[in-house]
């Protein structure tokens, strides 16, 4: 019971127009709004909590407004008898503070004009909610309305318009909020001429995993292309060589998105760092041995693969020098105190040294023995 998710912002980018009934109308969820604003498709998105991640409806300092400025709610008053017009607070006792809006006025024109729009905004903005008059929007709303300068006059800049989220356990929960949320804002943008955008808490640290299986992909690519080329033109412009090199760098990354299922490395910003340097690391792996086979002499595949193990294989290239001096500098990060060092750095690399070498030495001249 209570438990509920972290509040979520919909703001409003500035350019809006409030004090126009037509901008007011596409923002608003009281009575002449649009079918269609933004507080009636967040309400409609409430109802269905299971799909849009969405708790409650948005609280709405646009609908406030308009009932604190009721002269039947006694909030809005104001003394005009001095030489400024001052605001009169609901627990102000005196004959000279009258309401803001006759009810005349409000019978005529239920909505403000724009002068009167922007004059008593900053009021309600500053009036703390009490007994006498719930709707101040000081404690709600002192944050969410940038009301900007401009001389003589003012204007209503971004605002936001605050929702909460449903209960959020898993990251799973935390993307598919963040995803809804953008729909959501996408669809009201779409509907009407508000350009809005959501904010949440957590945000920042999950917008990652919107774009990850995309990124993953590109940024691997290109760096499995580039690595062809290197070795393609450095290998002598031998075509074969440089596909087997590659190849088995792919196997080598398959291999590592195997252990990180079965090891629960999740795939974020990091580990696809990681990712994209064990690609790197991995050229040493296979490019000695596999320009040892082509300059071998010997007659058979078999006799020139065997040749390039036991030349390159256990000699400065590859055992010795890679393989046994990175294996004992990744052995320390095994004893940090710091998940993020044994979770992501320890264990990937140590993926990449053991996947590298068990291709190099193991895989590759295998490979090298049937073409």
């Amino acid at each position: 019971y209570l438990s509920v998710g972290a509040p979520v912002y919909f703001v409003v980018k500035d350019g809006q127009n409030y004090t126009d009934a037509a901008g007011a109308n596409q923002i608003c969820g009281g009575m002449g709004c649009n079918n269609n604003s933004l507080i009636e498709q967040i309400a409609r998105m409430s109802k269905m909590p299971n799909y849009s991640h969405i708790a409650y409806p948005a609280s709405s300092w646009l609908d406030d407004y308009f009932d604190w400025l009721k002269p039947q709610s006694s909030c809005c008053r104001h003394d005009n008898t001095g030489e400024e017009d001052v605001f009169c607070n609901a627990t102000v006792v005196s004959t000279s503070c009258i309401a803001c809006r006759s009810a005349q006025e409000s019978a005529n024109q239920s909505r403000p004009t724009p002068d009167e729009f922007m004059k008593f905004l900053p009021w309600f903005l500053n009036d703390n909610p009490e007994t006498k008059c719930a709707k101040g929007g000081h404690a709600a709303y002192g944050t969410s309305v940038k009301v900007i300068d401009e001389g003589k006059k003012s204007r209503v800049g971004a605002t936001s318009f605050m929702a909460y989220h449903t209960l959020t356990k898993t990251s799973k929960d935390f993307i598919g909020c963040l995803r809804s949320a953008n729909e959501i804002a996408e669809q009201i943008s779409q509907n009407t001429t508000a350009e809005v955008f959501p904010y949440s808490v957590f945000y920042v640290f999950y917008e990652q995993y919107l774009t990850i299986v995309h990124d993953t992909i590109f940024n691997l690519g290109v760096s499995l292309a580039a690595i062809f080329v290197v070795v393609f033109f450095l290998l002598g412009f031998d075509l074969l060589s440089a596909v087997i090199v590659v190849l088995t760098i792919l196997l080598i990354l398959l291999d590592m998105f195997g252990a990180m299922y079965l090891w629960n490395i999740p795939l974020n910003a990091v580990s696809l760092v990681n990712l994209v340097m064990a690609v790197g690391i991995s050229v040493e792996f296979c490019a000695h041995i596999t320009r040892a086979f082509a300059l071998s002499q010997r007659i058979t595949r078999v006799a020139r693969a065997e040749e390039a193990l036991a030349e390159i294989g256990s000699s400065v290239s590859v055992l010795s020098g890679i393989t046994l001096t990175k294996f004992v500098g990744i052995v320390i990060l095994a004893f940090s105190k710091s998940q993020i060092f044994k979770v992501f750095y320890f264990r990937m690399y140590l993926c990449v040294v053991v996947l590298g070498a068990g291709h190099g030495l193991v895989f590759l001249p295998v490979l090298l023995s049937y073409i």
